[in-house]
């Protein structure tokens, strides 16, 4: 393996945390949400970190508690974060101050483009809270995120 793609030893990884219905990616709405399952954006996330020499955790929850305590384990266990809080984006002002307290670099992803979509889709909390903002690109969005960080966090080591 190329050095420039090789993971330090020790090294956190980047966390990818993924809102309620994204499970149902691939069948819910393809027609907004594109074919591409979560499962298979899982494999090209973990692919992708680990070409550019990070390890990835990516995980998919329904409840709001759930990605709140994973943001907060993120502060200590996580070098940055990829959140897609689908529609807690919206309503969670629980989601922001847990990504306020994070401490870490965010990417906010959205397959979607919130802009083109219903009015109370066009705020995000979340956004309050990020680093940068990717929406509308589909899956390839988190790619985008994954690259984005790895570039952030290798000239922060320099």
């Amino acid at each position: 393996m190329a050095r420039s793609a090789r993971q330090h030893k020790g090294a956190k990884p980047i966390y990818v945390l993924n809102g309620p219905n994204l499970n149902l990616l691939g069948q819910r709405e393809p027609e907004v949400y594109g074919h591409t399952t979560l499962p298979e954006i899982g494999r090209q996330v973990s692919a992708r970190a680990k070409a550019v020499g990070f390890a990835s955790e990516f995980r998919q929850t329904n409840s709001e508690a759930e990605l709140i305590g994973w943001l907060q384990e993120a502060r200590e266990r996580a070098c940055a974060v990829i959140l897609n809080a689908a529609g807690l984006s919206h309503t969670s002002v629980a989601v922001l101050d847990a990504a306020r307290a994070l401490e870490r670099p965010l990417i906010e992803v959205h397959l979607s483009n919130p802009y083109a979509r219903e009015e109370y889709r066009r705020h995000s909390f979340v956004s309050e809270a990020a680093t940068g903002i990717i929406c509308g690109l589909g899956a390839q969005g988190y790619l985008y995120a994954i690259d984005y960080l790895a570039q952030l966090l290798k000239s922060r080591r320099t």
